[in-house]
């Protein structure tokens, strides 16, 4: 009985006429990315249930940190994505340390996360064609582009750290806005 409420579940979910309506309305994809945000947000109450949420995305940013901050010979060193509490109260998910954080790796090794916004492009142009048009996929598709985008934001202390320099701010501001001008 189970197996057949299970089938007609799925075989629902998965006709092209649903998948048709579900993939051509937005609203459904903006309650998706909400419900989802909204049981992550319900975890905070519990620091280990929070880090379990949590852990995808972390690993994501500081792995952009220290490969950003390797390159750039920032010495990347305490990376760890081990949930602590701050001083102020609130929980650090994870972080990187660096040992030669100077004028020219400050901005570009505190602000790697940006680079999982093309990651998250990629997928999205080339990977997701190629996925089979079901609800399952689809769901698995939006999770992993909210937790690559939600995590591709810098936080409140890689901003102090890309602010460390303001010779490094006016040489990569100088650098993006020429990028955007060609």
């Amino acid at each position: 009985m189970l197996y057949e409420l299970y089938y007609k579940i799925m075989y629902t979910l998965n006709s092209p006429t649903f998948l048709r309506g579900f993939f051509d309305n937005r609203f459904y994809l903006i309650l998706l990315v909400i419900i989802l945000l909204r049981f992550k947000y319900t975890t905070y109450s519990s620091m280990w249930m929070s880090a379990l949420v949590n852990i995808p995305g972390t690993v994501l940013h500081e792995l952009m940190h220290f490969s950003v901050g390797l390159f750039l010979n920032a010495h990347p060193c305490n990376f760890t994505i081990i949930p602590r509490r701050s001083e102020d109260g609130n929980y650090v998910m994870g972080s990187v340390g660096f040992r030669n954080i100077t004028f020219y790796n400050a901005v570009p090794s505190a602000m790697a996360p940006l680079l999982l916004l093309p990651i998250g492009f990629y997928l999205n142009r080339y990977f997701l064609p190629l996925l089979p048009p079901t609800f399952v996929n689809y769901v698995l598709y939006v999770l992993l582009q909210t937790i690559i985008i939600e995590n591709a934001m810098p936080s409140r202390a890689d901003f102090k750290v890309a602010g460390m320099y303001w010779s490094g701010i006016i040489i990569y501001g100088f650098i993006f806005l020429s990028l955007l001008v060609m």
